[in-house]
């Protein structure tokens, strides 16, 4: 059982920050990495008095997605759950079909931690997803937060990954170990989709030419990029705060990745959508600030403008 026991070790720590009767709810999607998480979550339990809530997303993008859901519920069972919440979203597919299945998600995992007055939803990524999201940020190159990866602990303190130094193989293997049938899904294979192309072809290619431990080092780094992007990240806080006015002379004299975070926050509070600002959106905004010659606004996603005007960067949305 020592896969079981992994497992059981990662997720350990953050359950000890949950006091008894509280609500803990878990994302299980039926496949190996969320029911090896479900099962280790359930053993390391037994003793808290928590009520835990497995959550079964029926996306309906496949046949069948409907039975996967039920089967799912019934493994859940077996484990020891007696309350399962299944929910069908409706993926308005806008921006490609991961992302927008992954928005879909992310809004009934929000949905459900409010129904169910849960602060925390407990996520299955492993290791290899953490070195493959550091792949994918590479190939944006949208810089360090991007190549970051997954944090342990959102932000927020809603979603909590504790698998994220366990790899793919030791969820399998606790799966077997526990006699747990896991579900295999087909866009796993698909290689229409980036993340597939990363994990079947580009990661294994870097295995074979660079020898083993690739996906550790891409999963170190991470953490390492995280722990610099937060740095910077507070710097970039702690300077809007004491200067809410943004005169261009001091945005000037920052340096460029703090003086970056803090235009991105300003342009997001002005209405941006959030997530959508590349290197390019902030390039003529930094031009305003570094190369002025009286050029005129910059426009910008979600109808955010930006100028210079006497001196100081000014924001606005359409009314």
């Amino acid at each position: 059982m020592k896969a079981t026991l992994l497992i059981r070790q990662a997720v350990r720590p953050w359950l000890a920050a949950f006091t008894p009767g509280e609500n803990v709810m878990i994302a299980v999607s039926g496949g190996a990495d969320s029911l090896a998480l479900a099962a280790g979550v359930a053993l390391e339990s037994r003793d808290l008095a928590l009520n835990l809530i497995p959550l079964i997303i029926d996306h309906g993008l496949q046949p069948g997605s409907a039975d996967v859901a039920e089967a799912t519920a019934q493994q859940l069972t077996r484990l020891g759950f007696h309350q399962i919440d299944i929910r069908k979203v409706n993926v308005e597919i806008t921006d490609g079909l991961e992302a927008s299945a992954r928005r879909a998600r992310y809004l009934a995992f929000d949905e459900a931690l409010n129904e169910f007055q849960a602060k925390t939803i407990f996520l299955g990524h492993t290791l290899n997803d953490q070195a493959e999201t550091v792949l994918l940020g590479l190939a944006r190159g949208s810089g360090t937060r991007s190549l970051s990866g997954m944090a342990p602990l959102s932000a927020d303190g809603k979603y909590l990954r504790p698998l994220l130094g366990v790899d793919r193989a030791t969820t399998i293997a606790a799966c077997a170990e526990q006699e747990i049938a896991f579900w295999s899904d087909p866009h796993n294979e698909n290689e229409e989709f980036t993340r597939v192309k990363i994990r079947r072809n580009i990661l294994p290619l870097m295995e074979s030419q660079l020898g083993p431990g690739i996906t550790d080092a891409l999963a170190r780094g991470a953490r390492i990029a995280r722990e610099d992007a937060d740095a910077l990240d507070q710097l970039a806080a702690e300077f809007r705060q004491s200067h809410p006015d943004l005169i261009a002379d001091e945005l000037a004299d920052l340096p460029k990745a703090i003086r970056a975070r803090v235009l991105r926050s300003a342009i997001y509070e002005a209405g941006a959508p959030a997530g959508t600002l590349t290197a390019d959106h902030l390039a003529p905004v930094e031009a305003l600030i570094t190369a002025w010659a009286g050029q005129g606004e910059v426009s910008l996603p979600g109808g955010v403008k930006v100028s210079r005007i006497s001196g100081r960067l000014s924001l606005s949305t359409p009314k």
